[in-house]
């Protein structure tokens, strides 16, 4: 059995994308979750983990770090990590790329917060063009290969790779066409999805530099989340 580290659910978007990946497809795994605010817990991780940052995938004795490189080192020993047509499958890793390296306004605008509701004071250019992008790119696959998920009528590595997307239309309220929007709901539907939601909303840990990342750019309209134990 594999073994995933992962940081706290609220926040941590890397983390979810190997977490949901082998959820959704079944392949088991123990889930390690190294808290944020832990220093001991990180400080020990760190002679453990190669870049010290998670998520981190261990496979007996080989370590496999950055949700991509996990994503492929999976792809290597399970079938459905990503679509079986060749086409799917280029389309399919192009996503996810993408998405890995890409959309900044909306990582940094939108920072990952699952447990709050945010109306954004404004939408600057950069954060309207990454949207947009997010349209061209969903519905193009929709359409090509048929649904419902981005690369044909299975979940893939593409589709965890925008979950965090997901979760960050939820929180900041971000206006979809009506594809967009039917994928997104798609992806919080799924049970691996409510199953990490769940868990972000039961954390009672708050970090501060990402609740103070809000206050700049919008105003929290409801906080879902368990009381804060700091």
């Amino acid at each position: 059995m594999y073994d995933l580290y992962i940081g706290n659910k609220n926040y941590s978007s890397w983390s979810l994308r190997p977490w949901v990946l082998m959820k959704t497809l079944g392949i088991l795994f123990s889930e390690h979750l190294i808290p944020f605010h832990d220093h001991d817990a990180w400080s020990e991780y760190r002679l453990l983990s190669p870049n010290g940052m998670v998520p981190l995938l261990g496979d007996g004795n080989i370590l496999v770090w950055d949700s991509l490189s996990i994503a492929e080192y999976l792809a290597e020993r399970h079938e459905g990590v990503w679509p079986s047509d060749p086409a799917a499958r280029a389309f399919a890793r192009s996503a996810a790329a993408e998405m890995h390296s890409g959309f900044p306004a909306l990582r940094n605008i939108c920072g990952m917060n699952i447990g709050v509701r945010v109306k954004l004071h404004q939408q600057p250019d950069a954060l309207k063009a990454n949207i947009a992008r997010l349209s061209v790119l969903w519905n193009d696959g929709i359409s090509r290969f048929g649904g419902p998920f981005l690369a044909g009528p299975y979940f893939s590595a593409a589709d965890a790779f925008f979950c965090p997307v997901a979760f960050r239309v939820q929180t900041y309220g971000l206006e979809l066409d009506a594809t967009s929007a039917a994928y997104v709901a798609r992806l919080l539907g799924l049970p691996a999805m409510r199953e990490w939601y769940a868990g972000g909303l039961a954390e009672t840990f708050r970090d501060w530099p990402h609740e103070h990342e809000i206050d700049a750019v919008g105003t929290v309209t409801e906080d879902l989340r368990a009381p804060a134990s700091n």
